[in-house]
């Protein structure tokens, strides 16, 4: 596959304040992203994308007729644009407000203001996700590896398998809560877990307890995938006997880097 650059991406930036689409603007320029097209509303927005769609949208959270989400509802339902990268950009830091966005796979949530940092990283996840580079490991085939994604939101596990698949991951299972993985676990073997830590009847940190305490399973690395920021609760989550873990958005740079050292350490 023909590695991108950032010069090599078409930009639909959804802002409706035509300052803060000049700003956006330069700051993609000086990352030298100079293919960007604009729009204001969702309306316009999704009748750009039909026409042609571009290789990333980042959008502002309020919009005249809608909000980012709805925009990124509407792209993730179409069975042509689901796997479109979408960034968020946005002053909001409630945490409610943003776990719609985090639970439905984008490809980064930047603040508003943002740095030059937070710019870089959120284009290097989006050329790694276009352009992916799979793992090469000492110890494993990457092809061979079999992993189990644990996550209550399909639009979550959509963007996680894609991302392992990226990675040259081929083999994944899907559970749709810690439940569902306890009863795969019981007729399927794997080489890694990757769970999300918030889902109904049993959660990521029960799940990991559960397998600490299986006979056949103990020795599973576990990936855990949480938006939480609190530190004491993930010392709490941390002592359940997770492996590492990783912020949503689920990152490429980040989980090559967490696979590396989960499965090829020996």
């Amino acid at each position: 596959m023909i590695e991108l650059s950032p010069a090599d991406l078409n930009i639909l930036l959804v802002e409706p304040s035509a300052t803060q689409r000049k700003v956006i603007a330069r700051e993609l320029s000086q990352e030298g992203i100079t293919n960007i097209d604009f729009a204001d509303t969702i309306f316009n927005a999704l009748e750009q994308i039909q026409v042609s769609a571009p290789d990333l949208v980042i959008s502002a959270l309020h919009l005249a007729d809608g909000s980012a989400l709805e925009l990124l509802e509407n792209i993730k339902n179409h069975s042509t644009l689901a796997a479109l990268p979408f960034m968020l950009v946005s002053s909001e830091t409630r945490k409610p407000q943003l776990e719609e966005f985090k639970q439905s796979g984008v490809i980064a949530i930047l603040p508003k203001p943002f740095t030059r940092e937070h710019l870089g990283r959120a284009i290097n996840a989006t050329l790694d996700v276009l352009s992916p580079q799979e793992l090469e490991l000492d110890f494993y085939d990457v092809h061979d590896i079999r992993v189990l994604v644990v996550d209550d939101s399909r639009l979550a596990r959509n963007h996680i398998k894609r991302v392992l698949n990226n990675l040259g991951v081929q083999h994944c299972v899907e559970a749709e809560d810690g439940q569902a993985a306890i009863e795969i676990l019981s007729t399927q073997m794997f080489d890694l877990i990757v769970t999300d830590y918030n889902m109904p009847q049993i959660n990521g940190k029960e799940l990991t307890e559960y397998i600490r305490n299986s006979s056949e399973h103990s020795h599973l690395p576990v990936l855990m995938v949480t938006s939480e920021a609190n530190d004491t609760h993930l010392s709490n989550i941390a002592q359940s006997g997770v492996n590492a873990m990783c912020d949503k958005p689920f990152e490429p740079q980040t989980v090559r880097k967490l696979l590396y050292q989960l499965l090829d350490q020996n």
